[in-house]
């Protein structure tokens, strides 16, 4: 065995194909989970479920009586703030489950995500909520699926009457539970509820064996041949796994209608890990790590996708194995290199390289956890006291590090400066944020050292608001939120002619220098130039290095209101020393008051950096947000029809940076909830008077 599995296999799967993962998404409302809380505590018969609910992300796992099959249950919040852990929990699972509303139409934010997983060809199911809801219309839901999913076919159809679900047909089983009593009941057909049954059975077979690709029972379906549930099923699997046929089954969670139907559909349609692909796997150097499989018996290769942790319990990783078996007290490679695949730069999160060992391995239990002795390839398992570990990272075994490609990454745009309220919370403040930041990969840290501010920068007002509710009631820490500060630059506009004259003789050693500077403007960009013209040994030649250096130590410090000074030229061209009283910091601090004197709102101007934003937003929104971004001073290059997006448009501009401190919230507002964008320093450029002169005065 790859990392020494023990003899202990009977206490759980002994076999990736025994084992699904399962994660379910849709928008907050649908009923997500109310359902995920109705699948972890049914109590049907023969199956034992275990789970975790919660608010976020949760986990949950349910087997058969006979133990041949364990399901893995990821809860994901519906709130667009939390997309990072909706991509996580992609990673974790093999299919997707997605709950919608039957009363209510489905929402960009959710199709998006559908083809999200169209383009990586995740198998996936529908699950159908809020039946008993008085706009609800399971037929008008299937026809929205339909329109918007593609090949959806039913696999039961719920019984309501007065607006009361009361049963449900299931189409694979050609059968009718009744839930009248509160109980599931097996029930007859009646004539029409019989005819429903034929009305749906021959297209969902047919789908069913389209997608399989499987002519023989295409033939004897065509001849008229009773088709069976146990010659469907292993088709229906097939059918599922090339991610072109989408189950749809309606479920009510208060009667428990449709649980069963649910669990018959993961453990018999959806695939195991043993069937799914998995993620690039690379040694840490980079090269290819070498050919990896869902194998028990391979390398070790598993990536935490959660981490929680608590002051006083610790730090808690849920992780997803891909190869191998994990095992407590197993020593351990964590790898993380965010950075190395990241598109953007990734403050707080730097790349790192450590050796750990595996502690407890559990299960969850409710509100407890249970014990597990091993973890195979494929499965899902709480490890804890993994200290160096952040999510997203690779764990391997010592001998043979690997670092697996992390999942797609959204970019938080939302800066927030925060400090403690007090100063006795300023470490604590730090502490609690590095611990929070390896936590979720979507929060960014950054000290700015221009503007003395710390700054996280999250997915949106929901995400802040977790993040300062983990802060006040997990870490007891106060804190107060400030408008962000943009880091702006100085620059000269005009030519100018300065001088600086430092003369200090009131006895003794005094300070003696006087340089005489020309001052001119270069372009954005071209940084600073220093130059020298002086004649006759007006500057003694030992000082004009001096007369440099002062300039430059000047520069980061600005000289009207505080800012770097940038793209400027200054050219010496005269002076005076004095035999005995100059020297070298005299002529250094001439040069640095040379410029500061120069300095007025007439002669200097502030730059604001501008940044290069890509917003992808849905047709009908386009015009409200290019006026919008009129609003920001914004410059509209261009829009152009998003590619394998249908119905969408990219808009191209250029922004000034202050203006897009609350873009994300506007933008979904501006946008109903359509638009996201990317943003990019592009450069600097000038900040209009008025807006400067307030910067000034403040």
């Amino acid at each position: 065995m790859g990392n020494g599995a023990d003899s202990g296999r009977q206490h759980g799967p002994q076999s990736p194909e025994q084992i699904r993962n399962v994660v379910l998404v849709g928008p907050a409302g649908a009923g997500k989970s109310t359902l995920f809380e109705g699948l972890i505590t049914a109590r049907t018969p023969g199956r034992h479920v275990r789970g975790e609910p919660g608010p976020s992300q949760a986990l949950a796992a349910g087997s058969v009586s006979s133990g041949d099959v364990m399901i893995n249950l990821l809860d994901t919040p519906g709130n667009p703030d939390f997309v990072g852990e909706v991509r996580a929990g992609l990673r974790a699972a093999d299919a997707v489950l997605f709950v919608v509303s039957a009363s209510d139409e489905i929402d960009d934010a959710t199709r998006l995500l559908w083809r999200e997983c169209e383009a990586i060809n995740m198998p996936r199911a529908i699950a159908v909520t809020k039946l008993e809801q008085s706009r609800a219309d399971f037929n008008e839901a299937y026809d929205r699926c339909r329109r918007i999913f593609g090949d959806v076919q039913p696999v039961g159809i719920p019984l309501i009457e007065d607006g009361h679900v009361v049963g449900a047909i299931n189409l694979l089983r050609r059968s009718v539970t009744d839930y009248r009593s509160g109980e599931p009941v097996a029930a007859e057909p009646d004539d029409d509820q019989a005819a429903m049954i034929e009305e749906y059975w021959d297209p969902l077979i047919e789908s069913i064996i389209e997608e399989s690709e499987d002519e023989t029972l295409l033939d004897r379906h065509l001849s008229g041949e009773e088709i069976d549930l146990d010659l469907v099923l292993p088709d229906l699997r097939t059918a599922v796994a090339t991610a072109r046929f989408f189950p749809i089954i309606p479920a009510h969670a208060p009667t428990g209608m449709g649980i069963e139907g649910l669990y018959e559909l993961f453990e018999q349609g959806f695939p195991s890990p043993a069937s799914s692909p998995l993620p690039t796997v690379y040694k840490p150097s980079g090269v290819t790590f070498g050919p990896v499989s869902c194998d028990p018996d391979g390398p070790l290769v598993a990536e935490v996708v959660r981490t929680t942790s608590d002051p006083f319990v610790g730090r808690l990783s849920l992780v997803r194995v891909f190869s191998g078996t994990l095992s407590p007290d197993t020593p351990l490679h964590v790898c993380g290199h965010l950075q190395t695949f990241a598109p953007h730069h990734v403050n707080g999160h730097p790349d790192h390289d450590s050796d750990d060992r595996v502690g407890p391995l559990s299960a969850p239990l409710g509100d407890e956890t249970r014990p597990k002795p091993y973890a195979i390839a494929g499965d899902l398992v709480l490890v804890s006291k993994l200290a160096a570990a952040e999510t997203s990272d690779t764990l391997s075994s010592k001998a043979q590090p690997a670092l697996v490609e992390p999942w797609l990454l959204p970019e938080p745009l939302l800066p927030v400066a925060l400090h403690a309220s007090t100063r006795g919370d300023e470490e604590k403040l730090a502490s609690a944020l590095q611990r929070l930041v390896a936590e979720d990969v979507t929060m960014r840290l950054e000290h700015n050292p221009e503007t003395h501010q710390l700054v996280i920068w999250a997915m949106g007002p929901a995400h802040v608001d977790k993040l300062m509710t983990a802060l006040r009631e997990s870490w007891h820490i106060q804190v107060d939120v400030e408008p962000v500060r943009t880091s702006l630059r100085e620059t000269f506009i005009r030519p100018i002619t300065a001088q600086g004259r430092l003369v200090k003789q009131s006895g003794g050693h005094g300070q003696y220098a006087v340089c005489m500077m020309e001052i001119e403007p270069l372009a954005r960009g071209a940084g600073f130039e220093f130059t020298e013209r002086v004649v006759g040994g007006a500057v003694p030649r030992q000082f004009i290095p001096s007369v440099e250096k002062g300039i430059r130590s000047q520069l980061p410090k600005g000289v009207l209101a505080g800012y770097p000074l940038v793209d400027l030229r200054v050219t010496l061209v005269d002076g005076k020393a004095h035999s005995v009283d100059s020297s070298d910091m005299a002529f250094q601090t001439a040069g640095a008051m040379a410029l500061r004197d120069a300095a007025n709102e007439s002669t200097v101007a502030l730059l604001e950096p501008i940044d290069k934003v890509e917003i992808t937003v849905a047709d009908d929104s386009v015009g409200a947000v290019l006026a919008d971004l009129r609003g920001r001073r914004g410059q509209v290059h261009g829009t152009e029809t998003a590619p394998d997006v249908p119905g969408y448009a990219v808009i191209h501009a250029e922004v000034p940076a202050h203006e897009l401190s609350r873009y994300p919230i506007d933008l979904r507002s501006v946008s109903h909830g359509t638009g996201t964008f990317k943003r990019s320093f592009v450069r600097y450029d000038y900040m209009p008077a008025a807006l400067a002169s307030e910067v000034i005065t403040a």
